[in-house]
C-alpha cells in the first residue's frame, strides 16, 4: 500500500498583517494523506477553532457554537474579486448541489474585505450563485476577527496587494485558494486545493471533499 502527501497549497500563508512560517504550512500538508488504492482519506487533527463572533448575510451575529453537532466546509474570498473568488463560490456551488438533502454538513465564506462585504453585499453576492443560506453562510466582521478565525483557526490567510501591484481596481488581495473542513468537534481536519496547475476539481478534488464530509458526519 503506497501513501501519498499532498502537494501544499500554490498559494500565500499569509494573515492580515503577518506572515506564517514555512515550516508550519510544511507540518500541516503533512497532515492529510490520501490512500489513492483504497480512495478513503485519512483526516487527523490538524487544530481547534476557537470561538468567535461574526456576521452573517442577514445582520445576524453568528458564533462557533452555530456550528455545534455540524460538518462545515470553509473558504475565503472577496466579492469585488476578478480572480480566483467567483470559481471558488462555483465550486462551493457544487459541493451546495452534490450534498444530500438529509446532510447537515455546513458550507461557509468569509470575506477578506470586510470594509466593503457589508451583509447586504455578501447576501446579493451569494445570491447570484443561488446559495441555499440554510446551508451556506456568508461572514464578515472585523479584520480582526476574520483574522482570528480565518489565519488563527483555519489556516484561510490573505494579504492586501499594495496600490503600486495593484493591476486592476479589483486586485484588492492576495488570498489562499483553499477549502479547509472542519468536524462536528470544531476541529481542523483537512484542505483541499481548488484550482492551479495539475487540480481536476470535477474528478478528484470534489469527490475527495464529498467523501470527507460522509467520513466526518459518521464519525461519533
Amino acid at each position: 500500500m503506497t501513501e501519498n502527501i499532498q502537494r501544499p497549497p500554490r498559494t500565500v500563508w499569509v494573515g492580515f498583517g503577518f506572515v506564517t512560517g514555512l515550516l508550519g504550512l510544511a507540518v500541516l500538508v503533512s497532515f492529510l494523506q490520501i490512500n489513492h488504492s483504497r480512495h478513503l482519506l485519512q483526516l487527523p487533527v490538524i487544530g481547534s477553532v476557537a470561538d468567535f463572533t461574526l456576521t452573517n448575510q442577514d445582520s445576524q451575529m453568528v458564533t462557533l457554537a452555530d456550528f455545534t453537532n455540524h460538518v462545515w466546509v470553509a473558504d475565503i474570498i472577496f466579492t469585488r474579486c476578478a480572480g480566483p473568488c467567483p470559481r471558488m463560490t462555483g465550486q462551493m456551488k457544487m459541493l451546495q448541489n452534490f450534498l444530500p438533502s438529509e446532510s447537515a454538513t455546513k458550507l461557509v465564506t468569509l470575506t477578506t474585505d470586510p470594509e466593503f462585504d457589508s451583509p447586504a453585499v455578501l447576501k446579493r453576492y451569494g445570491q447570484r450563485f443561488d446559495a441555499d443560506f440554510s446551508r451556506w453562510t456568508f461572514l464578515t466582521g472585523t479584520k480582526s476577527g476574520i483574522a482570528a478565525l480565518a489565519s488563527g483557526s483555519l489556516k484561510l490567510s490573505a494579504v492586501p496587494v499594495k496600490l503600486e501591484d495593484q493591476k486592476s481596481v479589483a486586485d484588492l488581495f492576495i488570498h489562499t485558494t483553499i477549502f479547509v473542513i472542519v468536524d462536528k468537534h470544531a476541529q481542523l481536519r483537512g484542505f483541499f486545493e481548488t484550482g492551479g496547475d495539475g487540480v481536476d476539481w470535477t474528478n478528484s478534488v470534489q469527490p475527495r471533499i464529498l467523501e470527507s464530509v460522509r467520513l466526518l458526519e459518521n464519525e461519533p
